[in-house]
């Protein structure tokens, strides 16, 4: 039976992480994903867990520890936001590379600079397409949900790639909600035990981890990585099928919301999902057939499906809470409609930069975005695909 609490984003990813129990955590403060290392810290400290936990000097040093970890043979966890994400930029690679299956919880916030420790994606997508596999949470039960599911999908042996978890920060991570958490023993027994088939520690198969890889080797093993990426998708949806059996929760690639007779759409990530589907409800009373579409997982990216979901509708916006300074939208958009086009879906589709540096994002501008769709639905036309939502004053 579930066990009903209130907790914020962060004490729920302490509070997964406590009940997984890894082998190793090894964590550098940094706003606004301090508290997760921090609550963890007290469960070792009281004996709890079981966990070497390692207070390292720098984010670069905290998946060292974690790379170190993972290639001896450990099940090892870590969590960190924006600049620290940046600093650990080439041990991510690293990671990924090596095929090993950390799991890190990713407080999203904006990278500097300037400096600002508020909310956006610029740190998530920074390493998109680093290897990760990665997840969006849009409030602190799927951040849980999703912490408990991880494990399972990072070390199937068709996959054995690091995920990462995501979060809004100081939206979720702060913000205390009613949760459902599950005991401790049926969480211990979904995860299961971390058995590699490959470790340094194994004296009887001695290897090395790491080694040089030139143009002989490179290339193929890229093409396993992006083949476990595949891999990945049809994994995380079985997984997510055995957590439903036990939880009762329901997770996919993606949520539909009110989607199926929807004319018009939003697609977005995280917490903006909830203000988006609260803008749907007072749409639909209106009889405006408003619709969204919340993408969570992110990588590997479930381009077929989404185009496939998106097909019947007459406009979409998508929602980016990050810029990719490339004067054709954000990285979201670029992904949807990538796959729209792949797929042989001709919808028109618009991109809204939000919510960049903690800006708020209201329900007042998301309805905007609907009817900015209306408009289109209308004339046919999309004048603009590129567009600022919430900005105070359009840059020229």
């Amino acid at each position: 039976m579930s066990i009903r609490e209130r907790l914020s984003g962060n004490e729920a990813a302490a509070t997964a992480m406590k009940q997984i129990n890894p082998d190793v955590v090894a964590a550098f403060p940094i706003t606004p994903s301090t508290e997760i290392p921090q609550y963890f810290s007290t469960f070792v400290a009281n004996g709890t867990v079981d966990t070497e936990f390692v207070a390292v000097e720098s984010e670069h040093s905290a998946m060292s520890a974690c790379i170190g970890a993972e290639a001896a043979g450990s099940r090892a966890m870590t969590a960190t936001s924006a600049n620290g994400l940046s600093l650990m930029w080439e041990m991510i690679y690293i990671a990924s590379s090596l095929r090993l299956p950390i799991v890190m919880s990713l407080v999203n916030r904006a990278v500097s600079g300037p400096l600002n420790i508020h909310n956006d994606h610029s740190d998530a997508m920074g390493v998109r397409d680093a290897g990760w596999v990665m997840l969006f949470s849009e409030n602190n039960q799927e951040a849980y949900d999703n912490l408990l599911m991880a494990h399972r999908i990072a070390e199937h042996k068709d996959v054995l790639l690091p995920l990462m978890v995501c979060q809004d920060g100081f939206i979720t991570s702060h913000s205390i909600e009613n949760i459902e958490l599950e005991e401790d023993e049926k969480v211990k027994e979904f995860v299961g035990t971390y058995k590699p088939e490959h470790y340094l520690l194994n004296r009887q198969e001695p290897i090395a981890v790491g080694p040089l890889d030139l143009q002989s080797h490179l290339f193929e093993h890229k093409a396993q990585q992006a083949n476990a990426m595949r891999n990945a998708k049809n994994v995380i949806l079985e997984v997510s099928k055995e957590f439903e059996k036990m939880t009762g929760r329901k997770y996919g690639l993606f949520e539909e919301y009110k989607l199926d007779d929807a004319e018009i759409a939003i697609v977005c990530m995280n917490s903006t999902a909830g203000t988006t589907k609260f803008v749907i409800d007072n749409l639909r009373e209106k009889g405006v057939k408003a619709g969204l579409l919340k993408i969570r997982v992110y990588r590997p990216f479930p381009g077929e499906e989404v185009a496939k979901a998106l097909s019947h509708l007459k406009a979409v916006a998508v929602l980016d809470k990050s810029d990719s300074l490339n004067a054709i939208g954000g990285a979201l958009f670029s992904d949807v409609t990538s796959s729209m086009f792949t797929n042989g879906v001709q919808v028109p589709t618009v991109n809204y930069i939000y919510g960049i540096g903690g800006r708020d994002t209201t329900s007042t501008q998301i309805e905007s975005v609907f009817s900015d769709l209306q408009e289109i639905v209308k004339t046919g036309k999309v004048e603009n695909p590129y567009r600022y939502l919430g900005l105070r004053k359009e840059e020229k």
